[in-house]
């Protein structure tokens, strides 16, 4: 994505031909600004489609209250940086624009050029950073979009598209359940990318990755002296999520304690900091994963069964690759083409025997490692082809064979054809082809569990 660069238009609206002239020749000192001038409020109002960056406002004009005007402008676009002109010296006053939003209250005198000309700097460079921040945050978006970052076509990850298009069109929490490795974080920033809170801040925390007495804190925040080391006041991830995401990843490895306090903040819509008294208001939506059953865990009473309740909203299962058939070349392809573009080197492509290869393999590591595998191939491969031999399996597990359990040549059948059927999504035809079996066969299995 490119980013685009346009005049910036500047808004005058001022009755007073001397301070025209004189805001005007402060104003078109920067030959990227666009100034256009006003005389009343309703001018300034009818013209806002224009879509000004900053608006300078006479506090009084001859058809409307400046105060009028800035509810007007604010309603319009509350991005919009306004700056008031006024020959009131009034503090009272002053005070009540700066709340109601105004950026600065400067009083008409001998001074107004240059304090006008510092203001409008100072402005621009805050407006310049947070449309240089919502930039990114769409580039993030352009990244996470559901159809280019979530690559698969198998009818479980159609399933996937499917759920977080049902996320998209709500607030609702989202818990993701699967296997290591299968992607729940991407999932979680596509649904917050793609959301209406994507200007947002989206904030991951891994509860496994922060020491137990220490994770509180890290929520809910501190306050200075609330224990130990506690040696300044300290924003929690709820705080840092307003208007935003806030994804806990491994949920389920929290201990009960904080559950109970986590039930809380959903429930009241608030937060409490360590060492605190003052109850603190968030509105973030939140998306929690884990690679366990959560409600195993509840029936194992690891976890907190109304917590669950409260966290279920939209569950979206994450297929391990294994079941994603195809979906294994689609990503191994894209996976390559990163590769070499992020190594300069000449775009390879997967022979067939490598692909026969990946195709045979269980992936206990899942996308995660398929992205490694394919990274060593590429870097291994002599020539364009990717051959057998480049691809390596290196996961512990990835060594385990069937003769490694003691089963009866039943038992393994059934093992066999119960692995093919949750590959295939059940498809009993396509199962006895590649087994070379008939389909009775498959038939005579499930009816006799």
């Amino acid at each position: 994505m490119k980013r685009k660069f346009f005049p910036k238009k500047i808004f005058i609206v001022e009755d007073d031909p001397l301070y025209i002239k004189i805001i005007k020749y402060v104003l078109e000192q920067d030959p990227e600004h666009e100034v256009h001038v006003f005389s009343t409020g309703k001018e300034c109002i009818d013209h806002l489609y224009l879509n000004p960056i900053i608006v300078t406002l006479d506090y009084t004009l001859p058809d409307m209250k400046g105060n009028d005007v800035m509810k007007a402008i604010k309603k319009y676009n509350p991005n919009i940086g306004i700056i008031v002109l006024s020959g009131q010296p009034e503090i009272s006053v002053a005070v009540d624009f700066m709340k109601a939003g105004a950026y600065l209250y400067i009083v008409k005198d001998d001074d107004t050029k240059d304090k006008l000309l510092l203001t409008v700097q100072r402005l621009k460079k805050q407006i310049e950073l947070q449309e240089e921040v919502d930039f990114l945050k769409d580039e993030l978006g352009d990244k996470y979009n559901i159809n280019k970052n979530l690559i698969g076509k198998s009818k479980p990850m159609l399933r996937v598209h499917k759920l977080i298009s049902k996320a998209l069109q709500t607030n609702i929490s989202v818990t993701i359940q699967g296997e290591t490795g299968t992607g729940k974080e991407v999932v979680a920033r596509t649904i917050h990318y793609s959301s209406n809170r994507k200007k947002g801040n989206f904030i991951a925390v891994n509860v496994t990755a922060i020491p137990r007495e220490l994770l509180e804190s890290e929520l809910f925040g501190h306050e200075k002296g609330a224990f130990t080391g506690a040696s300044t006041r300290k924003i929690g991830k709820f705080e840092m999520a307003n208007n935003g995401t806030l994804f806990l990843d491994e949920i389920a490895e929290m201990e009960i304690a904080l559950q109970s306090k986590i039930l809380r903040a959903l429930q009241e819509r608030e937060i409490t900091r360590v060492g605190g008294t003052q109850n603190i208001p968030f509105d973030a939506r939140l998306i929690v994963a884990s690679h366990l059953s959560l409600a195993k865990e509840v029936e194992k009473g690891n976890f907190r069964e109304d917590l669950y309740y409260r966290l279920l909203g939209l569950p979206i299962e994450m297929p391990p690759l294994r079941n994603r058939g195809n979906d294994i070349f689609l990503l191994a392809e894209h996976f390559l083409k990163d590769f070499c573009h992020a190594n300069k080197l000449p775009m390879k492509t997967l022979s067939k025997e490598a692909k026969e290869k990946l195709i045979s393999y269980s992936f206990h590591g899942n996308v995660r490692e398929l992205k490694a595998i394919i990274d060593l191939a590429g870097a291994l491969s002599e020539g364009k082809i990717i051959k057998k031999e480049d691809i390596q399996f290196n996961s512990p597990k990835g060594r385990e064979s069937f003769l490694d359990k003691e089963m009866s040549i039943k038992e393994y059948n059934h093992q066999i054809i119960h692995y093919y059927l949750e590959k295939y999504d059940n498809d009993v035809l396509l199962v006895a082809k590649k087994l070379n079996i008939g389909k009775s066969t498959i038939y005579r299995l499930l009816k006799a569990e």
